[in-house]
């Protein structure tokens, strides 16, 4: 038996977020009526002529600075042929060379070891449109062409064949969905086909340097689906190889249902396109000042915040791995950091009410932190009122269910509501008195040795003052009485 090794490389369409399309001015509003977003420029009507949008060449840009490219001052267009019913023009309008960034780098981390994965390029394109195959849950039996994505503006990333296990895979378009996040040039997001990947495998015997052939499988959307479908594809491969078959090089769909890959058709080359110069779209050359001015705008980025994080505030590397996985997380967590003078001491409580309470709330409504209803201010003054002894973290959790909901100050409902922590010890005392009278089995048990009885008492004494005493010196008390 032959021992094969994996390679993976992946070409990654990424949305530019922009509020109109890369050559025309149409919106790129996702979710609107099929249609509704087109002109005679993106549906190429005869003498209609592209304009490109700035903002799509700054983002493309700014990525390729974020990750260590060579950017390609002169910018320039061609022509990419192909024919297919969501393709108006039956040509792609893309970049040949130069692309706008050449040879950048990311850096993953699997299994506590790093690995430096090359890219070759970063490129401005133009998307097609979207055949419709099915409405709702039933399939129709022709297709329909929506046009509102045809002109949207794509930056194309292709990797070298450098990824070995679909663990890789996954953490490098994990670790890239973050940087472009941070960066604002585009919202990833794979639900809305706003970032699908073309995933090229091939396995070669262990020590080979020569690639095996190549498959892609097209247009993936999800990164279970694309771990899904390195795995099943590797091994499809290993056993063509071993019962004496040939791979050819082609493009393969993932059918997610069943769980396999399927042949479309043999895998087209450079040659296939006809790529020629965009005649419409004259080349031009991007000033240093323009390029350096991009290179100012970038912010700190994922890994560096997570330093930061860990150094700064004390955190372990798993809160502040979670507190950075989003430029929103991040910036409300250190927005509400902000309101506290002393910022180490309210960094890991703070950090727990994000990632528990508050992030629950927010998944089971499906809405992202930047549209809490509690405000980072808000949450900073409730973390702050545990941490003086105002209200206990049982009742802060009453305090913000009604925050959530009314998108109210802390303070003001700990005061209305009279829910401000009982810490004098005279009330306390009078009534443990009072609760160890109740209890007679329980202090018997507990001064028989069961020193988990005590926990029956200390129960009816937060009955008694409606869970507002001071946990700490109730128990505190308690055992003083108890033990004498």
């Amino acid at each position: 038996m032959v021992n094969y090794e994996t390679v993976v490389g992946l070409e990654v369409h990424m949305q530019i977020n922009t509020k109109s399309k890369v050559f025309c001015e149409c919106s790129t509003q996702f979710g609107a009526e099929p249609n509704i977003n087109t002109c005679v420029i993106c549906t190429s009507q005869p003498g209609a002529i592209p304009i490109l949008n700035k903002k799509a060449v700054e983002a493309i840009v700014k990525t390729g600075l974020a990750l260590d490219f060579n950017i390609n001052k002169q910018c320039t267009f061609a022509r990419k042929q192909y024919f297919y019913p969501d393709v108006p023009k039956n040509y792609q309008i893309t970049q040949s060379e130069p692309p706008l960034c050449s040879r950048g780098k990311l850096t993953i981390s699997v299994g506590g070891k790093e690995k430096v994965v090359n890219i070759t390029r970063i490129h401005l394109e133009e998307d097609a449109g979207k055949l419709v195959h099915e409405i709702g849950s039933r399939k129709l039996g022709y297709s329909l062409l929506d046009l509102n994505r045809a002109s949207v503006g794509l930056m194309e990333l292709v990797t070298e064949p450098e990824l070995s296990s679909p663990e890789e895979t996954l953490e490098f378009l994990t670790e890239l969905k973050n940087i472009v996040g941070y960066l604002g040039t585009s919202e990833c997001s794979m639900e809305e086909g706003k970032m699908r990947c073309d995933v090229n495998v091939s396995i070669r015997p262990v020590g080979q340097k020569e690639l095996g052939a190549r498959v892609e499988i097209k247009n993936m959307n999800s990164l279970s689906g694309i771990r899904d479908a390195i795995t099943y594809e590797v091994e499809r491969q290993k056993e063509v190889l071993e019962s004496n078959g040939k791979l050819v090089q082609e493009t393969r769909l993932w059918e997610a249902e069943e769980g396999v890959t399927k042949s479309m058709r043999s895998k087209e080359g450079a040659l296939d396109y006809r790529y020629f110069p965009e005649p419409d779209l004259v080349p031009f050359d991007l000033p240093d000042s323009f390029i350096e001015e991009l290179r100012k705008q970038i912010p700190e980025l994922p890994k560096a915040r997570k330093a930061r994080f860990i150094k700064d505030y004390g955190l372990s590397e798993y809160d502040a791995d979670y507190l950075t996985s989003t430029r929103t997380i991040a910036d409300y967590y250190e927005g509400a950091l902000n309101y506290s003078k002393d910022k180490k001491v309210l960094a890991k409580p703070l950090s727990n009410w994000i990632s528990t309470e508050l992030s629950a709330k927010l998944n089971a409504a499906k809405v992202c932190i930047s549209e809490s209803p509690v405000s980072s201010q808000n949450l900073a003054k409730l973390v702050s009122l545990i941490l003086n002894g105002t209200i206990s973290g049982k009742i802060a959790k009453t305090v913000f269910e009604e925050m959530y909901e009314k998108s109210s100050d802390p303070e003001t409902i700990v005061k209305e509501k009279e829910l401000s922590q009982i810490s004098d010890e005279t009330v306390i005392t009078k009534m443990c008195e009072e609760s160890i009278a109740e209890s007679p089995k329980a202090v018997a048990e507990f001064r028989s040795g069961k020193e988990r009885a005590v926990d029956a008492i200390v129960g009816l004494v937060m009955k008694r003052s409606k869970g507002q005493a001071n946990p700490q010196i109730v128990n505190r008390i308690l055992l003083e009485k108890l033990k004498v």
